[in-house]
């Protein structure tokens, strides 16, 4: 935890956003879950090519030292078989790439510039582009572009795409898994509730409550239940470190939903609204990418997040499409996971996904 906590502008930019998030999404529904990684990946590594004022706002939100926010990002990802993350940048042939931002990109792990037909062949760029991310993400997202989103006008795509596998340290019994009353905004359901008493990190600050499951391979999931006379509040955090900084172990006794929540969203309008809005016009200032002037048109992102007995398992992807310019205790402590809640994927400092669980969707038992 103390990494996450050393990590302070990663930790505020994923609550900002995800706060942004979980205001514009739908009322209804079973809930919210993004990447805070991938996103970052994406959106700061254009910014090492950007200048002025389109720079100063991207780093205002993500953090003001872009290059080691890159380099924790890939600290993050690194010496895992049950993680991946992989960059591309496709770009028209005819459009130049300066020569210090491709060797950037090259030299983070498993990234690359490739070639795209954007004019001749758009829709072969979409297929392209939707399989390189299924590769990375084990088939867990096919389709981030979706038909006609690749248009003959652009010029680049930069794409981020994640992976992770988390197992528990201790796996949940499936013969303690049955169907408890969980209370979502739309009444109270069923849902399939995984069981496990034992010690676990839990904590409590300002009428939150979290405790934190312990993956192989230095991953935490970490549970956050909101108070119950504010079950649509998302922390900030001031709040998460709090709750980090208070956590030890404790013997609990855990009922958690499995679940599988999948989201896909445009990010412009969550981004603009949060500050970032210079990247989206003519004024978009993108010459360390290439001499010919860039505008960011939209920015796709997808995620999904499942938690089952054996552990979590997590995708994302996120495209950054741009056009040219105009010019370019000794008792068990309950936990009972019987509302909304907050789930955390968190590795080596970074939030790896964040997501907002309002109604559980059942996978099924682990396979």
């Amino acid at each position: 935890m103390a990494e996450v906590l050393r990590n302070s502008d990663h930790v505020a930019f994923a609550l900002r956003l995800h706060t942004a998030l979980t205001a514009s999404g739908p009322a209804a529904g079973p809930g919210t879950v993004w990447s805070p990684y991938s996103v970052a990946c994406a959106l700061g590594l254009l910014a090492t090519g950007a200048r002025g004022a389109t720079r100063a706002e991207v780093a205002a939100l993500l953090g003001g030292d872009l290059d080691g926010a890159l380099a924790a990002l890939d600290r993050a990802a690194a010496d895992s078989p049950d993680l991946a993350s992989r960059t591309v940048l496709w770009v028209r042939p005819d459009v130049p790439v300066r020569s210090a931002f491709a060797a950037d990109l090259r030299r983070r792990p498993d990234s690359d510039v490739r070639a795209a037909d954007f004019a001749g062949d758009p829709e072969g760029v979409r297929a392209a582009v939707n399989a390189d991310v299924a590769a990375t993400t084990r088939n867990m997202i096919r389709d981030l572009l979706a038909p006609g989103s690749v248009t003959p006008d652009l010029l680049s795509i930069l794409v981020n795409a994640l992976w992770v596998r988390a197992r528990w340290v201790t796996e949940f019994d499936p013969a303690r898994t049955f169907d408890r009353t969980f209370h979502s905004p739309g009444g109270a359901k069923k849902t399939a509730m995984m069981h496990h008493t034992g010690l676990m990190p839990h904590a409590r600050a300002d009428g939150w409550r979290m405790v934190t499951l312990h993956a192989h391979d230095e991953t935490d999931v970490d549970v956050l239940l909101p108070p119950e006379d504010s079950p649509a509040a998302e922390p900030d955090a001031a709040l998460l470190t709090a709750l980090y900084r208070d956590a030890s172990p404790v013997r609990v006794e855990l009922a958690l939903p499995r679940f599988d929540l999948a989201c896909h969203r445009e990010l412009v309008p969550v981004l603009a609204s949060s500050g970032v809005r210079t990247l989206f016009t003519d004024a978009a200032d993108l010459s360390g990418v290439s001499p010919v002037p860039l505008r960011v048109d939209a920015v796709v992102h997808q995620a999904r997040l499942r938690v089952d007995e054996r552990g979590a398992e997590g995708a994302a992807a996120t495209a950054v499409m741009a056009l040219a310019a105009a010019v370019f205790p000794v008792r068990p402590v309950p936990f009972v996971v019987d509302r909304p809640f907050r789930v955390v994927v968190r590795r080596r400092g970074a939030i790896l996904f964040l997501g907002s669980v309002a109604d559980p969707q059942d996978p099924g038992p682990a396979r």
